[in-house]
């Protein structure tokens, strides 16, 4: 078996069957995602902890790909793990103090003022109804990442119609060659 190079990061109630996440850890073999205990009531610090577990795990550095709480999740893991990835693709970053974020969620609003030099790509939609432009911008100049705007695709999501999503994959394919 083929060790995997590639951690689905799941947000709130996990991905469902028609998500590009499912889709991918489906198709491709060098993914896994990461489980969570509890998918309906988020915690960062509990969710970050089992991400620290599941990189310890493998033995090469992976890429991170998360969705939406688990981009924030991603964000928090980096700022107080020294463990090394090959990079990270953030989908959909949500805004913590926006008021469509989850209320079950908590301990997501104190965001990393920076990731470290770890190479970042976040994704975003102009429509996303748990961000902004304006707050995608933020992010991406605080932690040095590359932007990547889709227009008006919603969250990024099954709801997004998106399907494989082949141009997200070619972006993570892109990350695991550098």
């Amino acid at each position: 078996m083929q060790a995997p190079s590639v951690i689905l990061i799941p947000g709130i109630a996990n991905s469902g069957p028609t998500h590009w996440q499912t889709r991918w850890e489906a198709r491709y073999p060098h993914t896994i995602r990461l489980q969570q205990a509890d998918w309906d009531h988020p915690d960062c610090d509990q969710w970050a902890e089992r991400l620290e577990v599941l990189v310890r795990s493998l033995q090469e550095p992976p890429v991170l790909v998360a969705h939406s709480l688990g981009c924030l999740v991603a964000c928090k893991w980096a700022s107080r793990s020294g463990r090394p990835i090959k990079a990270a693709l953030l989908v959909a970053v949500p805004d913590p103090s926006g008021p469509s974020f989850p209320q079950a969620a908590s301990g997501f609003s104190d965001l990393p003022a920076d990731l470290g030099p770890r190479r970042v790509v976040m994704v975003s939609s102009t429509n996303d109804p748990f961000s902004t432009p304006g707050y995608t911008q933020q992010r991406a100049a605080a932690w040095n990442a590359q932007h990547i705007a889709l227009g008006a695709q919603g969250h990024i999501n099954a709801a997004s119609g998106l399907g494989n999503w082949e141009q997200g994959w070619e972006i993570v394919e892109r990350l695991l060659r550098e």
